[in-house]
């Protein structure tokens, strides 16, 4: 786990900053390879939050450089839906894995190549779906990467007990009305 973001990170790589909820705290897993950044995963927990907390796990499709300090707005919104909008999926819920399909860090032009998948995420998102109670698939309708896709949801398929649910789009589009809908494999 890192303490912050990449000291490689420029002020124009973040063309907005949001800031992660009140009363988390936030754990994050960086690393650079050959050059390039990637995010294996993101920790948000509630201040106080019970041993072992209640977890769920959503599933994006690429990391921005949300961090401990910083959240984006894909980040915000799923804290938000998790812990501050009394949803019944979430009752209890005190902390929120994210993970991605794609581990490397790239805010415009992703592309979904093999070399952003990253070396480490495949067991990152392993272990995140086995941690949590509550799976959430938010990578939204327009993603087309069936092979990272298909890793997911076979992993789930050997998971059997977790509630799932989906958003209605990719989180960063979200409204709070309607927006987590149940899911099945």
């Amino acid at each position: 786990m890192s303490n912050g973001i990449s000291a490689k990170m420029k002020s124009e790589d973040i063309v907005r900053t949001f800031l992660h909820i009140e009363n988390v705290t936030v754990k994050a897993w960086f690393a650079t390879e050959a050059g390039l950044e990637y995010r294996y995963h993101l920790e948000i927990t509630k201040v106080g939050a019970s041993t072992p907390p209640k977890t769920a796990c959503v599933v994006m499709q690429n990391p921005s450089y949300a961090g401990e300090n910083v959240a984006d707005k894909s980040v915000q919104f799923m804290e938000k839906n998790v812990f501050e909008m009394g949803l019944p999926e979430f009752t209890d819920v005190q902390r929120l894995i994210v993970v991605n399909q794609f581990a490397r860090i790239q805010t415009k032009g992703f592309v979904g190549k093999p070399s952003d998948i990253g070396h480490q995420n495949n067991r990152a998102i392993e272990r995140a779906l086995k941690e949590a109670e509550i799976i959430i698939i938010a990578w939204g309708s327009s993603n087309s990467y069936e092979d990272r896709k298909n890793f997911v949801l076979g992993l789930l398929r050997r998971m059997p007990g977790k509630q799932l649910y989906q958003t209605k789009m990719h989180p960063s589009r979200g409204r709070y009305t309607d927006f987590i809908q149940p899911f099945s494999i």
